[in-house]
């Protein structure tokens, strides 16, 4: 029973170690995304992802992927190049929490 709770404990606040993100910072660092990705992450392009309500983790994922190069895309290369983790989890946040256009 002792480990069930421990378990337990550990699965609910996994996701709080990630989730250092600040969306009002994101918001600010969201400028340079507008132009390709919408205000608020809601791309009117097709050809340019909605960001606008997907997942935090996934979001941290991909910008990761770009900066290190496991995911091909040169413009998002070079914007992802110059972001600091920090950077990362804040444009994560800011866009998880906008809602998506319908």
């Amino acid at each position: 029973m002792k480990k069930l709770l421990i378990a337990s404990a550990l699965v609910a606040t996994a996701g709080l170690a990630h989730a250092g993100g600040d969306a009002a910072a994101g918001e600010q660092k969201a400028a340079a995304c507008n132009a390709c990705h919408g205000v608020g992450g809601n791309s009117t392009i097709a050809a340019n992802p909605i960001l606008a309500g997907q997942h935090r983790s996934y979001l941290v994922q991909a910008l990761n992927a770009y900066k290190n190069g496991t995911r091909t895309n040169p413009i998002m290369k070079g914007m992802a190049a110059g972001l600091s983790d920090q950077d990362i989890e804040d444009l994560a946040v800011y866009f998880a929490s906008q809602d998506g256009l319908k």
